[in-house]
């Protein structure tokens, strides 16, 4: 009978506490409704709580903070990860503080000292690379306008009407004529300087105005004057004078697209391109003479 009784029992205990486990208790609607019954399934904060036990299976997030069993944990929403970048101001270098080329800046500071108007003038004509790299920094409005002016005094006696009506007039004439047709020259040449820094500036030139119109009126005086020497006693029309002129014309061309290279850092088809229009102007108003 004790037999009975005992084995009675632990089949009746057993059913009802496994039925305890798995379901609770119904909700008749009266009062405060009753509480889950306890697992042991790890139960975990929404935000800002410590874990209640180990870790497992569901664990939360560390931002920052250590965590308990791993050590330190790396924020996954820092700058550099997957899926978010660093962000940088206007003028930070993320590589380093290394120098960057840029296309077309301009030196610094100066490649040499300023030369004196005897060596600019041979320079133009022995090293013009060197000599324009070196000025292209400086102005040269004396040496400019002085030569330029000295160079349209005399290219009227390169014309062969011009010259014919200045010998022919009195002094009190042929002055004044001598100096308007100087300044016409210096005039046109620092509109043709003018025209061809405006170009070099359209095509990426970075070179200032000063020194390019310059040495613009400078090639444009020094180029011409050996076939302004044959033409003065010559007259313009004399073959030579004008085989002379296409020479020199040639190599006004070379010297204006080496000055507006280094002057404005172009490679040479674009200070070509810069220097165009003054040559052609050039050739028109001098070496041909019809305009």
């Amino acid at each position: 009978m004790a037999g009975f009784r005992i084995g009675r029992g632990r089949d009746n205990r057993t059913p009802q506490r496994q039925q305890a486990q798995q379901a609770p208790p119904p909700y008749t609607g009266g009062g405060q409704a009753p509480a889950p019954p306890y697992t042991h399934q790890q139960q975990w904060p929404r935000a800002g709580g410590a874990p209640q036990g180990g870790g497992g299976y569901g664990e939360p997030e560390y931002f920052g903070d250590p965590h308990p069993q791993y050590g330190a944990a790396q924020d996954p929403y820092a700058a550099n990860n997957p899926g978010h970048t660093q962000m940088f101001s206007v003028h930070d270098d993320p590589y380093g503080e290394g120098a960057t080329y840029h296309a077309g800046a301009a030196p610094a500071a100066p490649t040499g000292p300023r030369l004196h108007w005897k060596q600019l003038l041979s320079g133009i004509v022995l090293r013009p690379g060197p000599t324009f790299l070196q000025m292209r920094d400086y102005a040269v409005w004396i040496p400019a306008l002085v030569v330029t002016l000295l160079y349209g005094m005399l290219a009227i006696f390169g014309f062969d009407e011009p010259r014919d009506e200045v010998i022919n007039a009195t002094l009190a004439n042929a002055i004044p004529y001598v100096l308007i047709t100087g300044a016409a020259f210096v005039v046109s040449g620092l509109v043709l300087g003018a025209v061809t820094h405006t170009l070099a500036r359209q095509l990426g030139g970075n070179g200032a105005w000063q020194p390019t119109v310059g040495l613009s009126m400078l090639i444009m005086s020094v180029t011409d004057a050996p076939r302004l020497i044959f033409a003065m006693f010559l007259g313009g029309e004399n073959s030579l004078v004008q085989l002379l002129g296409w020479v020199t014309w040639l190599a006004a061309g070379a010297l204006f697209t080496t000055m507006v290279s280094k002057s404005h850092d172009l490679p040479w088809p674009k200070a070509l391109g810069a220097s165009a229009i003054q040559l052609i102007a050039l050739l028109s108003i001098i070496k041909l003479g019809t305009i």
